[in-house]
């Protein structure tokens, strides 16, 4: 047993020096035959995820020969395959450039046909009659009655420095509740009480109504409160003013810079009357209507304060005035008329009249007289029974197309109050009266409360007309163009 243990260790000793003659650098017990100056496995820590790599008995290492690259493999179409878009010459037709170039030559063609436009509006020699920036009113004249003039409006009309005024600002024109500017109590508004501006004008003001007949069941220069038949003294004030003997045009230009008033069942309204009813009483002389608007709130009201109409009237009596023919309106979702001063213009000719806002390309209103015989014509007047008598031609005489618009006017200036003419609609806006009540007023007073808090502060309330400018067409003698 010891010799062959003997011997073993012989032949071990031997097989080793034998080894280590082959390689003098191996360390001892590693087989490192291919690569004699490798770091045996063991003389470095080798971390797991090198271990991991090991391939059977044996480790590799970073030295390792590199993984052959796999080769790029294009994936594009192998083969013949139908190309059907080379089968037809036609090209694909291009909606991008199609919709760009539409657009710009839509563009080009909108600003040409502006300025074509211009260039077609026609140009007038005009002389200026009045540019009043509102130092002083002696202008104007101040209109004081009680009967609602033709409209049925409530307010009674003052000379009274509560309801019109000039400031740094402009003229304002402010209507009022009589309670609240003026001795009446609400008793005697109500019940047994007597507004008499022909006996006693020093107190109510001097009436200027020109002829003291009733107008709508009421006296113009006369009050009377009877609970009994529901007449009330006029609930509010407010102020009219025109140029009435003062001022007046016949053809040219109008241009009023105002505020319109906020407020529920409030009516503003920039017009023009006859200086001489040639033709005879309203209508029959005619009325230009330049801008007129409702104060209520355009976000609870279809018709309030973003809208402004302008309109002509002519007619043989009241109830054939035509002024639904001669009608246009001008409206913004974004816009309130109350909110800030606007420009509301007219130009009047024999061949035309129009009126416009903030520019005489917005035009609210055109009306060309040159397209009719005349107006008695275009009313279509001819054969209509009004209260059982045949209606007169009272223009056509004149050989004019543009009579009775062929005359001297003068400029309005008011803010009203209600109505019972239909301005303000029965069926819009929770309206607290009809116009077919026997007693409007006194319904309109009684709720009060719900159109009174709307006005706002006093000092805040109304209209404010920054500048009026009116000019006649024609020259002035000596005088260079007015444009």
């Amino acid at each position: 047993m010891e010799g062959s243990r003997t011997a073993t260790s012989a032949a071990a000793a031997e097989d080793s020096s034998s080894q280590r003659g082959a390689n003098p650098f191996a360390t001892p017990g590693v087989d490192n035959t291919d690569n004699p100056f490798a770091t045996p496995a063991v003389a470095t820590p080798i971390a797991e995820s090198l271990a991991s790599r090991q391939l059977g008995h044996r480790t590799t290492s970073s030295f390792d020969a590199p993984t052959v690259r796999r080769r790029f493999r294009s994936s594009r179409l192998q083969g013949e395959f139908e190309k059907p878009w080379l089968e037809s010459n036609k090209k694909q037709w291009n909606w991008d450039s199609t919709i760009f170039y539409t657009c710009i030559t839509i563009g080009l063609g909108i600003g040409a046909f502006l300025c074509w436009t211009e260039t077609q509006v026609p140009k007038h020699e005009y002389c200026m009659v009045m540019n009043d920036q509102f130092k002083d009113l002696n202008n104007w004249n101040h209109e004081v009655q009680m009967n609602g003039f033709g409209t049925g409006a409530f307010d009674w009309t003052t000379n009274d420095p509560a309801n019109s005024y000039v400031d740094a600002e402009g003229l304002h024109i402010v209507p009022t509740a009589t309670l609240e500017s003026t001795s009446i109590t609400r008793d005697q508004l109500l019940n047994g009480f007597t507004v008499n501006m022909t006996t006693n004008s020093r107190v109510w003001g001097k009436c200027t109504a020109k002829s003291i007949k009733k107008n709508n069941d009421r006296w113009p220069c006369a009050a009377h409160s009877n609970a009994t038949l529901g007449q009330i003294i006029n609930p509010v004030r407010s102020a009219r003013l025109n140029t009435k003997g003062k001022k007046t045009i016949r053809y040219g230009r109008v241009e009023v810079v105002a505020r319109m008033p906020k407020g529920d069942w409030l009516w503003p309204a920039i017009w023009m009357m006859p200086q001489d009813e040639v033709y005879g009483e309203w209508p029959k002389s005619g009325e230009i209507d330049i801008a007129e608007s409702r104060g209520n709130d355009a976000r609870t009201y279809p018709m309030g304060n973003n809208l402004v109409s302008s309109a002509l009237h002519w007619g043989t009596a009241t109830e054939n005035d035509r002024w639904r023919r001669a009608y246009g309106e001008w409206g913004g979702k974004r816009v309130l008329y109350s909110e800030k001063f606007h420009t509301y213009g007219l130009e009047w000719s024999e061949k035309y009249l129009f009126t416009w806002l903030d520019g005489r390309l917005r035009q609210v209103q055109f009306f060309d007289f040159t397209k009719n015989k005349n107006l008695w014509t275009y009313g279509e007047f001819a054969g209509q029974s009004i209260n059982g008598s045949i209606p007169t031609d009272p223009w056509s005489s004149t050989g004019r197309k543009n009579t009775p618009f062929d005359e001297s006017f003068y400029l309005i200036l008011n803010v009203a109050v209600g109505g019972t003419n239909g301005w303000f609609p029965d069926a819009i806006g929770d309206k607290p009266w009809a116009d077919s009540s026997e007693t409007p007023m006194r319904d309109f007073w009684k709720a009060n409360s719900t159109w009174l808090p709307t006005w706002g502060p006093v000092k805040d309330r109304g209209m404010v007309v920054k500048s009026v400018k009116m000019w006649q067409e024609g020259r002035c003698a000596g005088a260079v163009r007015s444009e």
